[in-house]
């Protein structure tokens, strides 16, 4: 246990939760925490933080962020999650419906330390925002 809590601050975040709010977070954070304790060289994550509500996944992808970060690690991840794309990778591929093919190819870049949250204050993020929409809208019509 004190070897997951210091890999990850926010294990701390769960005390509070209640109930099936608190067994759904904790879950999905010990199955995160445990993928990076084996230390890989490449991490999977697909959909990682979909079961998460919208304050832990802030704060949980906070903390993988900055482990992969800090431990010189590559990550894919697959998301349906425009924020969650542009906040947390330093490439996002544009993929078609099925069959799938790239439609775009987009390399973020920002002026300041990234963060999950001050990320989204960056003058360019509503500009990879609105090109990833177009790419995706584009393929739903």
């Amino acid at each position: 246990m004190e070897f997951l809590i210091n890999i990850s601050p926010s294990f701390h975040y769960f005390e509070s939760f209640k109930g099936n709010d608190k067994c759904l977070n904790y879950i999905q954070t010990v199955a995160l925490i445990r993928t990076l304790a084996i230390r890989p060289d490449i991490l999977l994550l697909d959909e990682a933080f979909s079961a998460l509500d919208s304050q832990s996944r802030l704060k949980v992808s906070e903390d993988v962020y900055k482990i992969i970060k800090n431990e010189h690690k590559t990550a894919i991840m697959i998301t349906h999650d425009i924020n969650e794309a542009i906040t947390l990778s330093e490439r996002v591929i544009v993929l078609s419906k099925r069959p799938s093919t790239v439609l775009n190819i987009y390399e973020i870049q920002f002026e300041n330390k990234r963060s999950t949250l001050t990320t989204r204050k960056e003058k360019n993020y509503n500009e990879y925002y609105d090109k990833i929409w177009k790419d995706l809208n584009h393929e739903i019509n």
